[in-house]
């Protein structure tokens, strides 16, 4: 339970920034989850039902001090999609299925964690996370366009969204145009300016005081209106075999797009802010905070990057930020249900669109052209994805170039003849030095990868070019193994062909610093079998050695 961990052992300087960003986050999710109720097709007010109980659940179970868990959009149209032929939206029977399929998800999650998966999340790397949170900053914003000036956007991509709000720009509501852009460079002026105040939420309250006084609600200003009573209890749903078949393949769908921006999110504000997150951990607390919310009238949810980016914005520290907004929603639900109602749309989808731009990492982009051109190209076509296919097939685009460039580094990697360099200890390669000579008739060679099946034949091929390169005749040929730590068959098929040709040319073939379970793989193989046990040296000096003497004899 790394949560409650955190929790009992909490510093009181974290105080402050947790309940701001509490109180900050709760004032944008309310109106945000009861879209999403709406969205996932049950009553608005389950999306706030289904804040309750993953918050605290994550709170105990999560690795992460400051994911917000709760509804968000890519479960809940995905929810959508998998009960709409099932059933009626917003029926008794809707409401059951929802809830099973976000019981089903948490199974699957929990499948997850005691199978150990959570290491697929090793292949999101560092240009996959910061062109993922470029995609969803995108994404957040293209979805608030149409709240900042009060236009129907009909289109749910990001590049329609754009080029629609461009064509429709003309319809825009001047006072509610005005009061989104007001709030807009009131929070880019302030909080760069007031870094330690929590001017988000001052933006909040004074949004909603300027509707109050100036009456922008009649003016036809969009507010999120009234906010429902209620609080949700146990039920354990029902539904039929058939409708129960349909919602598992579903289930394994929204559950991989759940878990992959789950653990997207939590490990980029990890690396922003330099903690680590368990990726199998947040299978568990995501499994565990479905189930619960399945058996409490909840439908399918993960994280949400814009909440969990305004608690981060505004200080949040730990998890009792999502416990004082959830408190804060339980007693809005119960007691204050019109402090929000008069919050203007507009100056939400401003908030969004603020907090979208912190994911937006340009310093990010720039290192990545600095260190490897490949890697910029990585993360802007994992954007690219993100933005034209979804999250979810984005990521996978993402995780195949992403694959398929570390084999590319594997099948042909770098490679080196030693020798010596004047005025300079040991041995180096002689690409790098000038005046760097190899030991006449030795050819020390380095191939910077593990053997396997994707480079042997190049290892092969260049090993005997290299011998070829010399300028005197090669008698030996020493392979340097200090960066082979393992091998496969396949590899070691190569090497007897390659010790083979050797032999056929009279070189001798030989090995240095063999790693202690190479050598044992070699030996369960055969392969030492027909090399004599001095042609294998623990250092390179000694094979050196072995070879003047050799000379010498």
């Amino acid at each position: 339970m790394p949560g409650l961990t955190r929790l009992l052992s909490y510093r009181r300087e974290w105080l402050q920034g947790d309940i701001v960003a509490g109180l900050t986050v709760a004032a944008y999710l309310i109106p945000q989850c009861m879209a999403y109720g709406e969205l996932a097709g049950v009553e608005p007010v389950a999306g706030l039902w289904a804040i309750l109980p993953p918050m605290v659940i994550y709170a105990i179970f999560g690795s992460s001090p400051q994911l917000s868990i709760g509804p968000e959009s890519s479960t809940a149209v995905m929810t959508a999609v998998a009960i709409a032929p099932l059933a009626a939206a917003r029926t008794d029977t809707y409401i059951s299925l929802a809830a099973l399929l976000a019981i089903f998800m948490g199974l699957i999650c929990l499948v997850g964690y005691f199978a150990r998966l959570g290491f697929l999340a090793d292949l999101l790397s560092k240009p996959i996370l910061i062109g993922y949170m470029t995609g969803i900053a995108l994404i957040m914003i293209g979805g608030q366009l149409g709240k900042m000036g009060k236009i129907e956007i009909e289109s749910n991509a990001f590049f329609s969204q754009v080029s629609e709000f461009i064509a429709k720009r003309q319809l825009a509501h001047s006072p509610t145009l005005i009061l989104g852009v007001s709030v807009l460079i009131f929070l880019f002026a302030f909080q760069h300016r007031f870094p330690n105040l929590p001017i988000t939420l001052i933006a909040v309250l004074l949004s909603t005081v300027a509707v109050a006084i100036f009456n922008l609600d009649e003016h036809g200003v969009a507010v999120v209106g009234e906010i429902p009573a209620g609080l949700p209890h146990f039920v354990i749903p029902q539904a039929s075999f058939q409708d129960l078949v349909s919602l598992i393949a579903s289930a394994v769908g929204i559950s991989i797009v759940g878990y992959s921006d789950n653990v997207l999110s939590a490990r980029v504000f990890a690396n922003r802010n330099n903690y680590k997150i368990d990726a199998n951990q947040e299978l568990l607390a995501l499994g565990l905070a479905n189930f619960g919310n399945g058996l409490m009238q909840g439908f399918p949810i993960s994280s949400s990057g814009s909440r969990t980016v305004i608690g981060d914005s505004v200080g949040s520290k730990s998890q009792l930020f999502s416990l004082v907004a959830m408190i804060s929603v339980v007693l809005v639900l119960l007691f204050f249900r019109p402090v929000l109602a008069l919050f203007p749309k507009a100056a939400l989808g401003a908030i969004v669109i603020y907090a979208a731009t912190k994911l937006i990492e340009v310093s990010e982009f720039i290192r990545l052209y600095r260190f490897r051109r490949s890697e910029l190209l990585l993360a802007a076509l994992t954007t690219i994805a993100v933005l034209v296919t979804g999250i979810l097939v984005g990521v996978g685009i993402a995780v195949s170039l992403s694959v398929i460039e570390l084999f590319s580094r594997v099948a042909r990697p770098h490679d080196a003849v030693l020798g010596r360099v004047p005025n300079l200890a040991g041995l180096h390669d002689i690409d790098d030095w000038q005046g760097a000579k190899t030991i006449p008739g030795l050819v020390i060679y380095r191939y910077d990868a593990p053997l396997c099946f994707a480079n042997a034949e190049n290892f092969k091929q260049r090993s005997l070019l290299a011998i070829e390169a010399e300028i005197n005749p090669v008698e030996w040929l020493i392979l340097n193994m200090e960066a082979n730590v393992e091998i496969d068959i396949t590899a070691i098929d190569m090497l007897f062909e390659l010790r083979d040709e050797l032999v056929a040319k009279n070189i001798v073939f030989a090995m240095a610093r063999v790693k202690q379970d190479l050598y044992l793989e070699l030996e369960k193989a055969g392969f030492l079998q027909n090399i004599p046990a001095e042609h294998i040296y623990p250092t390179l000096p000694t094979a050196i050695a072995a070879f003047e003497q050799r000379q010498l004899n």
